[in-house]
């Protein structure tokens, strides 16, 4: 029998969700949504270090992650704060798309898997 391990589970879905080794986190918008792209880059990249952490893991152990920008001219200033933050030896396979998000004042979302 596999476990799994849920962090934070609601009636809609879990904060994360750890299947053996792998870790598969939720879409992590910034919690402040005021701020421009380059506040709320930083502020999701802070909630993913945390995440990670309470599932056993950190970024040098991304696997993949998935950016949603609510406008692709935004995508230079988020990468300012990306590269800023990745572990540039250990950077996961990543694919930023433009997508319409969830509402008008969440720029980014970043969804994410990684090895415990």
């Amino acid at each position: 029998m596999t476990n799994i391990q849920r962090a934070d589970p609601g009636p809609r879905m879990s904060k994360a969700v750890r299947h053996g080794d792998t870790i598969y986190t939720m879409g992590h918008v910034a919690r402040d949504r005021s701020g421009d792209i380059r506040a709320q880059t930083a502020d999701i990249l802070e909630r993913m270090d945390t995440t990670l952490a309470e599932m056993g893991s950190d970024k040098s152990k991304l696997l993949s992650v998935t950016i949603y920008l609510a406008d692709m001219a935004d995508f230079p200033a988020m990468n300012e704060i990306w590269d800023g933050w990745v572990d540039g030896p250990d950077a996961p396979a990543r694919t930023t798309v433009g997508a319409p998000l969830a509402s008008a004042e969440i720029l980014v979302e970043m969804t994410a898997t990684a090895a415990a």
